[in-house]
């Protein structure tokens, strides 16, 4: 775990990359946008920051770690690395191309990873001349603060890279959980369906947003409700997950609440668009 390389500085890649770096690996965070690199460096010392103040990290290393942490707009600057984790859009089109790429450039003996929620991992690797070295890394948001990382095996992944990988998170301080390459694989399979439920719900008037949320934070001890969970997600995402999960199974209860595909549709998306289930400021 010495030279790790991210592909793709949104959210979860820039959380991704602060976590390998506090854990002492030089890390290349790569984008295509120089100022989503740019934005990305500026959100990782704020958390570093934030942690400092905690006194969960010394005073004087959030400088350190920053300094771990080049950045590139090709993916030629992942060729040294000894772990790819790809953290971009979530479209099969593209990860496949990432994937093509990385295959050639990086060496024979690197680990290809990808924090897919729903992409098959056995489809990805078959893009590649490695398939026994690509294996899903799914961080949850946000990852500096979250433990779980599902740890997805492809049809082909070997054994030494799984043990490799989930002996990798214990070292970033994270619980890894294997899982099978399913759609959904386990997180998203149990979550997306309760936040598809919760919106049929809303849709049927069975009850407002507000008290789905409030019967699952006070009835089910949840720290947030389902709805507010979407928004901060983003609904696309939830229904391109559901998708992913509909076409891959083939049972009618992951089909997508039609009130979410018209939110999408109107571009109400959560907390990045400023409006959802519910409405954000600034």
């Amino acid at each position: 775990m010495r030279q790790a390389a991210v592909i793709g500085a949104g959210t979860m890649g820039n959380g991704i990359a602060h976590v390998f770096a506090q854990q002492g690996a030089s890390v290349t965070l790569i984008d295509v946008s120089q100022s989503a690199l740019d934005r990305a460096r500026v959100t990782i010392q704020a958390n570093l920051d934030r942690q400092a103040k905690k006194g969960t990290i010394a005073a004087d290393a959030p400088g350190q770690i920053l300094g771990r942490i080049q950045t590139a707009t090709s993916l030629d600057g992942a060729a040294a690395a000894q772990i790819v984790v790809e953290a971009a859009t979530e479209n099969p089109t593209l990860k496949f191309s990432i994937f093509e790429t990385l295959d050639r450039i990086c060496a024979a003996d690197a680990i290809l990873a990808s924090n897919t929620s729903s992409i098959s991992i056995t489809e990805i690797a078959a893009r590649t001349k490695r398939p026994a070295q690509v294996i899903g890394m799914h961080f949850m948001n946000p990852v500096p603060v979250m433990q779980l990382v599902e740890v997805i095996r492809g049809h082909a992944t070997s054994d030494a890279t799984t043990q490799t990988v989930l002996e990798m998170c214990r070292e970033l301080g994270k619980t890894p959980v294997e899982v099978q390459d399913y759609p959904g694989f386990v997180a998203n399979r149990i979550l997306m369906p309760m936040i598809n439920e919760a919106i049929y719900t809303v849709m049927e008037g069975v009850a407002t947003p507000e008290a789905v949320d409030t019967v699952m934070k006070l009835g089910m001890a949840h720290p947030m409700g389902p709805l507010a969970l979407a928004d901060f997600i983003g609904l696309d995402v939830c229904l391109a997950i559901l998708e992913v999960m509909h076409k891959g199974l083939g049972d009618p209860k992951y089909r997508a609440c039609p009130l979410l595909r018209r939110m999408v549709a109107a571009g109400y998306l959560g907390r990045k668009s400023g409006r959802g289930f519910y409405q954000y400021g600034g």
